[in-house]
């Protein structure tokens, strides 16, 4: 990867992105120690074992919502920490007895609880006064569980959901699709999920499911994002042609200041940087990745 690239970006991290970011890059690219990273990321948790506190930058509300105890675990699985007995015993559990709080009659969880409705929030992050439970985050937080081979009855509670579910969603999102594929990914029934996953593999082969205009503008979901490395599921989907065109293309969209931008606007400058730090380093990771897997794009100044 492009030296200076790697320079300017970490220049933007340490000037603009929040600790815990910081401390991630730290991990992810200068051999930083993941206990710095997993103190920085306990700072947002409260006492009830959920994550709030802006973790995910979208919702400001102090208070712990689902969406954030998914945040916090993929950071832990992008720290490798899923299975370190400390973090299962301090943030796992925890979390999972926070979860079975805020557990509609479905089974699983919703985006956002009411009590993100009191303070600053991104419109997508408004909440009912009895939100019904969703795959997402419920997927995405049972399947990382999962992972981390977390033992709790919510989470039995929440695959039982998920099975339910996803077998008659009809949901065709990013947003949607991506955390369904992290439980399929993660579930013990392996057989029973590669029907699924069949199923939206289909979908994502669908035209229009996916973004192949790299220079397109707005919110929209590119293959990178569906395949942010070579070991994703969705890789298969795309020809190295098509990867490298996108690969070449987010190398160019880094910006002036060293960070890469988003596609949405934010609800106030600081929360622009807040995202813009983590995608940052995910826009690195991909980089990185693909080019240790043979598709590296041409060195290039950037910015």
């Amino acid at each position: 990867m492009d030296n200076d690239m790697v320079r300017r970006a970490e220049a933007f991290v340490w000037t603009s992105a929040r600790l815990v970011e910081r401390q991630l890059f730290a991990y992810l690219f200068c051999e930083g120690p993941a206990e710095a990273l997993v103190r920085s990321l306990k700072a947002y948790q409260n006492p009830d074992g959920g994550f709030g506190n802006a973790l995910e930058p979208d919702i400001r509300c102090p208070d712990s919502q689902p969406v954030c105890a998914e945040h916090a675990l993929h950071v832990l699985d992008l720290a490798n920490a899923l299975t370190d007995p400390h973090v299962q015993d301090a943030i796992l559990l925890p979390v999972c007895d926070y979860l079975q709080t805020g557990t509609t009659e479905e089974g699983g969880v919703p985006l956002a609880l009411p009590t993100a409705n009191r303070y600053p929030h991104s419109p997508w992050m408004s909440a009912p006064e009895s939100p019904p439970a969703g795959l997402n985050p419920t997927a995405s937080i049972a399947g990382m569980l999962l992972k981390a081979g977390i033992q709790h009855p919510w989470l039995e509670g929440a695959c039982d959901y998920c099975w339910r579910e996803i077998p008659r969603s009809e949901r065709e999102g990013f947003h949607d699709l991506v955390p369904v594929i992290t439980f399929l990914l993660n579930a013990p029934d392996q057989q029973r999920a590669a029907e699924q996953l069949d199923r939206i593999a289909q979908i994502v082969r669908k035209p229009g499911t996916v973004e192949m205009d790299p220079d397109a503008g707005g919110y929209v979901h590119m293959p990178l994002d569906w395949a942010p490395t070579p070991a994703a599921f969705c890789r298969k989907l795309f020809d190295d042609s098509t990867l490298r065109l996108h690969l070449a293309a987010l190398a160019k969209r880094q910006q002036a200041d060293g960070g890469w931008p988003i596609r949405w606007d934010p609800i106030s400058p600081v929360v622009g940087y807040e995202w813009r730090g983590r995608l940052t380093i995910d826009a690195l990771l991909a980089l990185r990745a693909y080019e240790e897997a043979g598709l590296a794009v041409p060195r290039q100044s950037g910015g």
